[in-house]
């Protein structure tokens, strides 16, 4: 099932909407029409996407079927796109060792060419990564994350702007999830069974002040919260989670193919991530996760910078698209 905001025209509440054949339409419209049960839930499904994500698999199939079967009138809609959610909170996970391992030779490539050359004679001559290439060790024993700002979040056709203190704006392809249960001290499976939705996500990145913040032994700061964007889109769960490993990616700017990826090859399933998370703490309904950038789709390791004028596509098979202007 897919789930987007959208508003009337001359109107400033949004609604959810859900996708019946190649139509957009109000679920209120939906259910009300066709008379169709909330189920469990109540009337905030109209109006709250997290709250409609709540919907269990019986009751998302009549909504569906509803939907599909809709032939009433929808009046008219501003087609502007709308966030679908507000976050509660942000976590990012790193879960792919080849984003890692290439971001580090990318930025070294550029920031760092006497360290980059020298690392590169060492992978030429003993054939194996680079030492200071790979992720910390902890990454090995446990999923890890940062945590950014929340209430950064953007949506399709928004303008992304280079930091005043960046002179290196980077893209990251990433799936984000959003969780809709609470959760603590979860196990992976239980986890897993929270998450509502997902979403093409995009971390944007300052690359030249993201290494020196990380060394002073905090996270991100400047190089991260400044920037989020998700797709408008919001696919439900059942609808990934069992090919959640092999779905595929695509960057465009300027609607040339940049990369191809895929989800292949996360060292920890996304619902092992959660569970850390939620380990000694309460996650609540609204938190969002994203899996860290699929190999490839960065700037820093495919060597495809942005640069203002661009217009950059994020793709997800399966899970819709993200286009953001770079200005």
């Amino acid at each position: 099932m897919k789930l987007k905001r959208i508003r009337y025209q001359n109107s400033r509440s949004p609604l959810v909407a859900i996708l019946g054949g190649e139509r957009w339409i109000p679920l209120e419209l939906v259910l009300s029409r066709e008379n169709v049960s909330l189920g469990d839930n109540d009337r905030r499904v109209f109006s709250d996407l997290i709250c409609a994500l709540k919907a269990g698999p019986v009751e998302r199939q009549n909504w569906q079927d509803a939907a599909d079967e809709f032939a009433g009138p929808i009046p008219s809609m501003d087609e502007s796109p709308i966030l679908p959610f507000l976050p509660l909170s942000y976590r990012d996970f790193m879960l792919f060792e080849a984003h890692a391992v290439n971001a580090a030779r990318g930025y070294a490539r550029r920031f760092m060419p006497l360290t980059y050359k020298t690392a590169a004679a060492y992978e030429r001559l003993f054939n194996r990564t680079f030492p200071g290439f790979r992720p910390h060790p902890l990454w090995y024993r446990q999923p890890i994350y940062y945590m950014g700002n929340h209430l950064s979040f953007v949506t399709d056709g928004h303008p992304a702007a280079f930091p005043s203190y960046s002179k290196a704006l980077d893209y990251e392809l990433e799936l984000g999830a959003v969780i809709v249960k609470p959760l603590k001290n979860a196990t992976p499976e239980q986890a897993e069974a929270a998450i509502g939705g997902f979403v093409v996500f995009n971390d944007f990145s300052a690359r030249d002040v993201q290494v020196n913040e990380m060394k002073s032994g905090f996270g991100p700061v400047k190089a991260k919260h400044f920037l989020n964007a998700v797709s408008s889109t919001v696919v439900t769960a059942d609808e990934i989670l069992p090919r959640i490993n092999d779905l595929t990616g695509e960057v465009r700017i300027n609607g040339e193919v940049v990369v191809k990826t895929s989800t292949k090859g996360m060292r920890y399933t996304l619902g092992q991530a959660i569970a850390q998370a939620s380990l000694g703490e309460q996650l609540f309904p609204g938190e969002f996760m994203a899996t860290g950038t699929l190999p490839g789709g960065c700037g820093m390791e495919n060597g495809r910078w942005l640069k203002p004028g661009d217009v950059l596509e994020l793709k997800i098979e399966g899970v819709g698209s993200l286009i953001n202007p770079i200005v």
